[in-house]
């Protein structure tokens, strides 16, 4: 017990300092929580409702769950668990895995398409129930992940922001977890014996880049521990004049901006001091 009270402390703690940090919860918020039935959103569901219950504002949460019809699903615990805890809830069944079954060939990543379907059926939902904030389980792990696979194999730097406007600007999603380790959240929920409902989709490809990308970078960290969290560290401490992209620095008109001024001194009046 007093290795689960301590879990839930820290967890609890970077919780609270990610909200705190991006402004994601405010006073009168409806935050539609996604429960997929993994470790992290339902480690995300646990922590809110007791921040929920601890916090000077009120907000409201309610759990949503997207059935997409994979072979072997049964959330007859997860409902028991939601009622059990009296968390408001819908299971919502959409079946996308046929979809992506059908589209997707044999061992190429379902990942993407199955995201995609997702979210989509995610943010219209949200919008017909009037949610102002979904709450996705994101953790610091699938953050610098993301960013790496990014790197390694689209070519850019991008990931996972802990708190986002929609394309369509009617959404804004939020990871809570952001500052929280994938192995404290494991361990957690396996200590809270959390009623798991595993993905028999993209869980079944053993080959997915992103299971190589966090075999780097666990290998990275074996030799230097502060490795995941320089990674997460970078994605606040952007410096764009020492990178190369043309947007962000007019590589083109350098030589006109050279010598203009120095400390305050146009060129030529620089030039006379030392004469």
């Amino acid at each position: 017990m007093v290795k689960l009270a301590e879990l839930e402390k820290k967890l609890l703690h970077y919780t609270g300092k990610a909200i705190a940090d991006f402004n994601m919860i405010q006073d009168g918020d409806r935050i539609m929580v996604c429960l997929s039935g993994g470790k992290d959103s339902f480690t995300m569901m646990w922590v809110l409702r007791l921040l929920q219950q601890r916090a000077k504002v009120n907000f409201e949460l309610f759990a949503f769950t997207l059935d997409q019809s994979q072979p072997g699903w049964d959330d007859n615990r997860l409902r028991a668990w939601l009622i059990n805890h009296k968390i408001p809830y819908e299971v919502l069944t959409r079946d996308t895995y046929s979809i992506v079954k059908e589209k997707i060939p044999q061992g190429q990543t379902y990942c993407s398409l199955c995201s995609r379907l997702r979210r989509g059926i995610i943010y219209r939902y949200a919008e017909e129930k009037g949610f102002n904030k979904i709450a996705l389980g994101h953790h610091r792990d699938d953050l610098i992940r993301t960013l790496m696979m990014s790197i390694l194999y689209n070519g850019e730097i991008r990931s996972m922001p802990p708190k986002l406007l929609s394309d369509n600007k009617k959404n804004i999603i939020i990871r809570p977890l952001t500052y929280c380790q994938e192995k404290d959240i494991a361990e957690f929920a396996k200590e809270m014996a959390f009623p798991i409902i595993p993905c028999n989709l993209c869980g079944s490809q053993e080959n997915l880049m992103r299971k190589r990308v966090k075999a780097l970078i666990d290998q990275l960290a074996q030799e230097n521990p502060k490795v995941p969290s320089n990674i997460l560290h970078a994605l606040s401490s952007i410096k764009p004049s020492q990178l190369m992209d043309k947007k962000f620095w007019d590589f083109k008109n350098l030589e006109k901006q050279r010598g203009e001024e120095y400390l305050g001194f146009p060129l030529d009046e620089m030039e006379s001091l030392f004469e």
